[in-house]
């Protein structure tokens, strides 16, 4: 039986250069989703009349897009294969593990954090996934070996988030912003190992779409009881609410495609292999923040310097000894 590597490695000749053209376009397309996901967010919180310290409204609403992302992915398998896929009886507490980390964990702490940093700034620290999966499939889940010359990446990457995080006026690095992204990512990069896990014995796709609906259901319900206990307004405010509605479906494809896809490419690759497209993810990020938040001031030499660093750092873990 072939081993791993051999069985992810690219084979010689047209056939290779195809493999590597489909897995660069489909890595690129859930980058480009991911990276418009940080400007569209805070469009969604305007739309939705949600302010910054509104926490349990940014849960409940990260809640109802993730619920309608899995909706989305389980509608879309039903009708491609032309019957409702259900989990069997001992898949449930994997795809529950899986939604703690993925959904859950990743974008409690991802919402939050983006209410309280720039979109800029909060698309270089989420950079920081591509690190941490391949840290946690080396260390963790013994996918793979973990390298002086990995090492040597995540020191990169790790120097790039700090400089972005420096200022005139000193370190400015916000646990309440900058922090809880870089949590968001150490969720991300042990999820993304458990997809690798469960893609060989289970269907990918059907774990995508099910997570997505039970962690959106967690969060929506909790965030809606925070609301309710804190005697907050519980109902919802759209002062434009067609705007509204189609950022909420946006931001629901944004996940759906992605992550069923990017969990495709995880099946059929290693790790490290597909983390290092996390790269684009803080670039497209950081475009589409200056362009449609205005943020074009907030971008500097410090976030060049940075995104080269973890640029660098990411080509350093991925490339082959010769």
């Amino acid at each position: 039986m072939p081993s791993q590597q051999e069985n992810t490695q690219p084979a010689a000749g047209k056939g290779g250069i195809k493999q590597s053209l489909a897995v660069f376009f489909g890595a690129f397309v859930c980058c480009f989703l991911w990276g418009s996901a940080f400007p569209g967010i805070k469009i969604g919180y305007r739309l939705w009349d949600i302010d910054n310290g509104d926490t349990p409204a940014m849960i409940r609403f990260a809640g109802i897009r993730f619920f309608l992302a899995g909706l989305l992915v389980i509608l879309f398998a039903a009708a491609l294969r032309r019957k409702l896929p259900v989990p069997a009886k001992g898949e449930w507490g994997k795809i529950a593990l899986l939604s703690l980390f993925q959904t859950v964990g990743q974008y409690v702490f991802f919402y939050v954090g983006l209410a309280h940093t720039t979109g800029v700034n909060s698309a270089v620290v989420d950079s920081l996934t591509a690190f941490f999966a391949i840290i946690c499939a080396s260390l963790l889940m013994r996918m793979e070996k973990l390298t002086a010359r990995k090492l040597l990446g995540c020191l990169l990457g790790f120097t790039g988030v700090l400089i972005v995080s420096l200022t005139s006026e000193g370190f400015s690095f916000r646990p309440l912003g900058d922090g809880l992204v870089a949590l968001s990512a150490l969720c991300y990069g042990v999820s993304s190992t458990m997809i690798k896990r469960y893609s060989r014995e289970h269907d990918t796709v059907l774990f995508s779409g099910y997570q997505f609906m039970l962690g959106g259901l967690v969060m929506t319900v909790s965030g809606q009881a925070w609301l309710m206990i804190s005697g907050a307004p519980a109902g919802f405010s759209a002062p434009e609410p067609g705007k509204a509605v189609l950022i909420l479906i946006y931001l629901a494809l944004v996940s759906s495609v992605a992550y069923t896809l990017w969990g495709i490419l995880l099946r059929k690759n290693d790790v490290s292999r597909i983390s290092v497209f996390g790269f684009m993810n803080p670039v497209i990020g950081v475009i589409l923040s200056a362009v449609l938040l205005g943020e074009s001031a907030s971008l500097g030499p410090r976030h060049i310097i940075a995104l080269l660093l973890i640029g660098a750092g990411i080509v350093t873990v991925n490339t082959e000894s010769r």
